[in-house]
């Protein structure tokens, strides 16, 4: 039964429009699609939270459950949950010269919610204007850059 598989995929075909190109040039399309792919991807997360998942991102910032409610109530109050809980209490700490966790406590107490709304430009805007690529100094010293398993040497 030793029968040769013929191969029945179609690569050769779909491949013949990048067979040309350098290694510079597929890295640079990669990038395009990558950015084409994700763009809507980024879209829907600027638009579509809920409570629970930005009491989730507190939690990991280190409140409780009923710190991280209480914020969350206070972005809602505000109008501003489309800019993210864990967003707003960076955003606050970084405005007012506090710690993270002291400026998330004064937020759910009502507190520094004067001007929060002004620390905010369009966040579409920013999201779009960011290059998914690597930087210069994440591209290894072979040219490429670091991939998924890749350990690093510190």
């Amino acid at each position: 039964m030793d029968k040769l598989m013929e191969r029945t995929d179609d690569y050769l075909k779909r491949r013949e429009h990048l067979k040309d190109l350098t290694e510079a040039q597929l890295e640079d399309r990669f990038w395009e699609l990558t950015e084409k792919l994700m763009n809507p991807v980024v879209k829907l997360a600027e638009t579509h939270t809920t409570p629970s998942i930005e009491r989730s991102v507190l939690l990991r910032m280190g409140f409780s459950s009923l710190e991280s409610t209480a914020i969350v109530q206070q972005v809602l109050d505000h109008g501003l949950m489309g800019k993210g809980a864990g967003h707003i209490v960076y955003k606050a700490a970084k405005a007012n010269g506090l710690d993270i966790r002291k400026a998330g406590l004064q937020l759910a107490e009502g507190q520094l919610w004067d001007g929060i709304g002004n620390l905010f430009g369009k966040v579409s805007d920013t999201l779009a204007s960011k290059d998914l690529r690597p930087r210069a100094s994440e591209v290894r010293a072979n040219g490429r850059s670091p991939q998924r398993g890749d350990r690093s040497n510190g």
